[in-house]
């Protein structure tokens, strides 16, 4: 089994080395490009940071509202 992971700082991959280190688990350590498709990972965060401004802006639904819209489309359909 194959975890491909991204640290942000060296002392954070030193941490995660030592960790690995101490259970036996076998490491390597790849370049950053190897990881995952660049144009996947952009284009990723950019809906992240899309989805952030709507957010910001006050563009969102609550979770009562969520529950409540669902709640009266079941009635609805059913008839009650």
């Amino acid at each position: 089994m194959t975890i491909q992971v991204y640290t942000f700082s060296e002392q954070e991959e030193k941490a995660l080395i030592d960790f690995l280190k101490s259970g036996h688990y076998n490491y390597s350590s790849t370049d950053e490009k190897d990881l995952a498709d660049v144009e996947f990972i952009n284009q990723y965060n950019k809906e992240l940071e899309e989805a952030e401004a709507k957010i910001d802006s006050g563009d969102f639904l609550t979770h009562e509202q969520v529950k409540k819209h669902f709640a009266d489309r079941r009635k609805r359909l059913s008839g009650n």
